[in-house]
């Protein structure tokens, strides 16, 4: 074994093993419970006007803005999961990707709980309305990712070639890559965010940043480039036209997600549930595609 491989073994082993998975998760529920309570307590230490920010994204203004929080780190292990699904399945790496931009969705849902009007005239109201839309289409999403998991077929397993074993160990050795350089992007964004909403000298001259995108708006990017460059290294061991069409669906689905959170308003929420639905139904056709072409072959060799 060369000391390459030794390095990298090591690295995957102490970034993506199933201990370092189970552990993640405890300590982002204690660290999802403590920040809770701290936002809690910032609220009312504003609130009593103990303390002076300028909230921008309106984070402490209302006790309900606090579960904001937890959400976020509950979004960042979300994160972390799918990166450690991506060497092991596509389609896995694929939902939690669906499941990320839910919760993101449910996230906003609480964010903007404070600036709900109950009246009688609750369509008049463009807050109102959004938020009802979110509600939809997280039972949409929710309902999609159902089905995607549902129509997901478990092959039995079989001997693995050369060129698909290489390409395992270039996806592992991307997802060793990726779990410090997402680290480093979530401490970046949220440490320059942190700035711009509560510490800006000038704040006439702060662009505040949309809340619901930090992060995760180069989180997809990145996503983008990583399935784009895994597509290509894909044709050196398969060239079956399915499965180029189901990858290069799932790309698509990833670009609309990604550019989602450009976009404000009702307009976001239907790019969403786009882009989930046309990853299902790729998924959907793909295994229709894979039996038909399996009794093909069934056909010619009985012949």
């Amino acid at each position: 074994m060369t000391a390459f491989n030794k390095i990298f073994n090591s690295l995957f082993t102490k970034f993506l093993s199933e201990k370092t998975k189970e552990k993640s998760e405890k300590i982002i529920i204690y660290v999802a419970i403590i920040s809770f309570l701290f936002h809690l307590l910032l609220i009312a230490f504003a609130d009593l006007q103990w303390i002076r920010f300028d909230d921008f994204s309106g984070l402490l203004k209302n006790p309900m803005t606090a579960i904001y929080t937890p959400f976020s780190f509950i979004l960042l292990y979300e994160a972390y999961l799918l990166v450690y699904y991506l060497p092991k399945s596509t389609t896995k790496y694929i939902g939690k990707q669906y499941e990320i931009i839910t919760l993101i969705i449910i996230r906003r849902i609480f964010k903007d709980l404070y600036k709900l009007e109950f009246t009688n005239n609750w369509f008049s109201k463009p807050d109102d309305v959004l938020f009802s839309l979110d509600v939809v289409a997280v039972l949409i999403l929710f309902y999609l990712i159902y089905l995607y998991y549902k129509i997901v077929e478990v092959k039995a397993s079989k001997k693995i070639s050369v060129e698909v074993a290489n390409f395992i160990n270039l996806k592992k050795i991307i997802a060793t890559i990726l779990v410090p350089v997402f680290l480093v992007l979530a401490i970046y964004n949220f440490s320059f965010w942190l700035f711009e909403n509560f510490y800006s000298v000038n704040p006439t001259e702060v662009a505040i940043k949309n809340i619901n995108k930090i992060f995760f708006d180069e989180f997809f990017t990145v996503l983008i480039l990583i399935d784009v460059l895994l597509l290509l290294f894909s044709f050196l061991h398969t060239d079956k036209f399915n499965q180029v069409i189901r990858n290069s669906g799932f790309i698509i689905s990833t670009i609309l997600i990604k550019l989602s959170f450009n976009i404000e308003g009702v307009l976001n929420t239907i790019i969403t549930v786009v882009a989930v639905l046309l990853g299902v139904l790729i998924l959907y056709i793909y295994n229709k595609y894979e039996k038909l072409e399996n009794r093909f072959m069934s056909a010619e060799g009985g012949v």
